[in-house]
């Protein structure tokens, strides 16, 4: 063994330059891995310190004992607590101070007429505390809100907007409310609670904006007097509150505000980074096994000399994997120190581009470190273990052979192994999407195409590159030729080598299709469902924005030009036990504006006690027309409704449908998320578009968009999410292009003395370097081509097995202009690959070349 370790360690001082594509390689993606655990652990400690800092003060909550959660959102909305109860708290022993906590949404407007935030993190608004230890703001600049209107709003929210103290704005509740800013604030420390906003108010102007009614609060926050704790201010407040309402410790909430945002954003956030980790470690994965592959082959002779000589396999093989082992730790290592940095410079980045990565030292922990040495180091050593088990197998009389032959296009046994595998994947994902909607079922159709891909690869190398390759021969004739022919030298390497490339290829078509599909269904759910002629909204998502005001849709409804003016407001409550959202809006108008499918029943007759529902969600329930199903709303009030209505489509109109008047007595913070509207009959679009625009300026200036235009706005984040997809993916195809670079190399290597002889027979230096060009432009064409059809069908499958499990109809899009551009991009990361190679060849020296061994 210690013989094996010397000549490996030997073997690598020898040809470190062989292996730089590996270091590489790895190196890129244990850093990407290694960044990503530790900026989520830093992240997570520094919400959890912050948190636990800005509510130091506070040791009981009083709130709503129940929650009610719909489906897709992972915090629940609780009935408010009266602020009567806040003198009951005071007399419990032990309380030394108590005040209402009342929230809402509450959305600022900029200086230049824009909201601020709303795009994911909640936009809050609140009455300002003056007990500054109950309070988890603290007053930075300015002074308290002591008047009606006066607010005081966290100091990041002012930077964004361009607000400073004395400027006058306008708050949206959702109905617009003119403020003066008398305050900044800071969170734990920071300016703001990440990019979450919030306005302080007094508590009569919250009152009366936040909620439903006077007196109502989200909570009470306690606070304990000397030598109380917690668990003992908990158990002396129980006795005391109301059936409905329970009191936890400041600890508790706490926590479960940090794991709020751990759950909901974090956990997202860094399992977003961690899939592409993976795709770049999958990528890494062939080019490492590619480099060993030819190195091995490349010492074929030496080592058959060594066996000749007395070594053992297991001596052959170790000195294979001692090598790898080498390189992987190594790399691995450095890739570390390379996580460490892109953490800190994510760290000054995302202040930079409004994301407040919280100021502090980054949190390292020993899994974050062990983890990804440990993926490198198997990721290392499981793409070298083949070729080191090659080498070990090597015969004693390999050494006097010249070359050897590559037969691996022409293999009958991978041929049906290929096959059977494309068999089994498309009929699993065709039962996955077709026959038994499954999502598993489409995922492991998914994985056995790759599989069939990576097994079919050197078979299908053949064909494919004489096919790329025929324009090539006619362009640029016998260098052309040379270099298609370089490329079919070697089938397996030709495919290992494009494999990487057609993995990152594939996971960006992948992508690609999807959004555009997305999109697609966006704008076909719009056509279909909305017959509105402009569409009022309020653009954010998440949990941001503050929606629209109420009253807007009556306000409209009164101009001449306007002949139906429909809200969409949103409410809460538990049907038959399950939490589930409510349209609240006039049934009979939005079955004018919206297309509802066939209805059965009458959405006319719905009145304060009776709800309409999809067909599909009374399938679920298994409700009809004529039954009764029982409400429970969020101030704890049940009440029997009558399935009035069935309708077809929710797409836009929501699973459940209630009116207004049925959803006053119960509603919290109301407001409408969109608002359709029709014009009357000879109205023109820029006419009655004008006259509805001057009557929302007057509520918050909310956007008013044709058809057309608010589906492409609803679409608009599709294309954001897909240019953070393309900027991680550009790792993976960074690495795919030094695999290429790489192996290029290697195989100049290899071919030094047939470089030699044909610059000897008169081939130019610009011949020379065409050739290797072309050459990597075929492999990268080869591993792009079956990216865009590997990417293509999982974009389908994805698509089909997302609308068999939903409600929505999801339509296919293929967006061709945009593969078309992934595939030029390909290409050209082909002929860029093949830059430093080219020029290494043509500076060989004919003579040692020809001499060369």
């Amino acid at each position: 063994m210690n013989a094996s370790l010397r000549l490996s360690l030997t073997s690598l001082r020898a040809h470190r330059r062989r292996f730089a594509g590996t270091f590489l390689a790895v190196f890129l993606g244990v850093a990407f891995l290694a960044g990503t655990l530790v900026m989520g652990d830093t992240l997570r400690a520094s919400f959890g310190s912050m948190f636990g800092e800005s509510t130091s003060g506070t040791d009981a909550v009083v709130r709503g004992a129940d929650a009610i959660t719909t489906p897709g959102e992972a915090q629940g909305v609780r009935r408010p607590v009266d602020t009567s109860l806040v003198r009951t708290v005071e007399r419990v022993p032990g309380v030394a101070a108590a005040a209402p906590n009342i929230q809402g949404a509450g959305q600022l407007v900029a200086a230049d007429g824009k909201p601020v935030g709303g795009q994911g993190p909640p936009t809050l608004a609140g009455n300002w505390i003056t007990d500054p230890k109950l309070n988890p703001y603290r007053l930075a600049e300015g002074r308290l809100p002591a008047r009606s209107g006066e607010v005081v709003v966290n100091r990041g929210a002012a930077k964004k907007g361009g607000l400073k103290i004395g400027d006058t704005t306008t708050l949206r509740t959702p109905d617009p409310v003119k403020v003066t800013v008398v305050g900044l604030a800071t969170f734990g420390g920071q300016d703001g609670m990440a990019q979450v906003t919030f306005t302080g108010m007094t508590q009569a102007d919250a009152e009366k904006y936040l909620t439903a009614r006077p007196g109502q609060a989200a909570s009470i926050q306690v606070r304990a007097g000397p030598g109380v704790s917690q668990q003992e201010l908990v158990r002396r407040l129980t006795p005391v509150l109301p059936g409905g309402v329970e009191a936890v410790t400041g600890r508790q909430s706490a926590q479960e505000n940090t794991d709020m945002i751990s759950s909901q954003f974090l956990t997202l956030f860094t399992t977003f980074l961690l899939v592409f980790s993976g795709v770049a470690l999958l990528v890494a994965t062939f080019s490492i096994h590619n480099t060993f592959a030819i190195v091995v082959a490349q010492r074929t002779r030496e080592n058959a000399l060594l066996r000749a000589l007395g070594a053992a396999r297991r001596q052959v093989t170790a000195a294979a994997l001692a090598e790898a082992c080498a390189v992987a730790v190594t790399a691995s290592g450095a890739g570390l120190a390379g996580g460490i940095g892109i953490a800190a410079g994510l760290q000054a980045l995302f202040p930079a581009i409004g994301f407040p990565f919280p100021e502090g030292d980054l949190v390292i922990k020993t899994l974050s470190m062990v983890l990804p040495l440990a993926v490198g180091v198997v990721v290392c050593l499981g793409s070298a273990l083949m070729p080191a088990v090659r080498a070990g197998r090597t015969a004693p009389l390999a050494a006097l052979r010249e070359t050897a032959v590559d037969h691996s296009g022409a293999s009958r046994v991978r041929t049906l192994a290929g096959t059977l595998l494309g068999a089994a994947a498309l009929a699993a994902a065709l039962t996955g999407v077709l026959v038994t909607p499954s999502v598993w079922l489409a995922g492991l159709g998914a994985l056995l195409a790759l599989a069939s891909f990576v097994v079919l690869g050197p078979v299908a190398a053949t064909t494919a590159v004489r096919l790329l390759g025929a324009p090539v021969d006619r362009l640029r004739g016998v260098t052309g030729a040379l270099a298609r022919r370089n490329a079919l030298r070697s089938p397996k390497r030709t495919a290992a080598t494009a494999s990487a490339l057609m993995i990152g290829v594939a996971v960006v078509s992948l992508f690609t299709v999807f959004g555009a599909s997305l999109k697609a269904t966006m704008d076909r759910t719009v056509s279909r469902s909305f017959a509105g002629d402009v569409a009022v909204s309020a653009p954010s998502f998440g949990a941001g924005g503050s929606g629209l005001s109420p009253r807007l849709a009556p306000a409209l409804q009164r101009l001449p030009e306007v002949d139906t003016a429909v809200g969409l407001g949103r409410g809460v409550a538990e049907v038959d036990g399950k939490g589930r959202a409510l349209t609240v809006t006039d049934p009979a108008a939005l079955a004018r504006t919206f297309d509802l499918g066939t209805v059965t029943g009458s959405l006319r007759a719905l009145g304060t006690d009776g709800i309409a529902l999809t067909r599909a969600e009374a399938g679920r329930q298994g409700l009809h027309p004529g039954d009764t199903a029982r409400l429970t709303f969020t101030d704890g009030q049940s009440e029997n409704f009558t399935v009035r209505a069935v309708y077809g489509r929710s797409e836009l109109a929501g699973d459940y449908v209630i009116t207004r008047a049925a959803w006053a007595p119960h509603r919290t913070q109301d407001s409408d998320r969109l608002i359709a509207v029709t014009f009357r009959h000879g109205v023109s679009a820029d006419a009655g578009k004008a006259a509805v625009g001057m009557t929302a300026a007057r509520y918050g200036n909310p956007e008013v968009q044709t058809r057309d235009e608010y589906a492409q706005s609803s679409a608009g984040g599709i294309d954001m999410m897909l240019t953070l997809v393309y900027a991680l993916l550009a790792l993976a195809v960074v690495i795919a292009l030094l695999g290429i670079a790489n192996t290029l190399t290697l195989a100049l290597h290899e071919r030094t003395r047939e470089l030699g002889l044909l610059r000897a027979v008169g081939q130019t230096r610009a011949q020379l370097r065409a050739m290797v060009r072309w050459e990597s432009v075929l492999v990268a064409a080869f591993g792009t081509a079956g990216g865009l059809g590997l990417g293509a069908f999982l974009g389908w499958v994805l698509v089909k097995a997302s609308d068999g499990a939903s409600d929505t109809a999801f339509a296919f899009a293929l967006a061709p202009a945009r593969l078309a551009v992934v595939a030029l991009v390909g290409l050209t990361a082909g002929a860029l690959a093949g830059l430093r190679p080219a020029r290494r060849a043509a500076r060989l020296d004919v003579l040692r070349a020809i001499g060369a061994e």
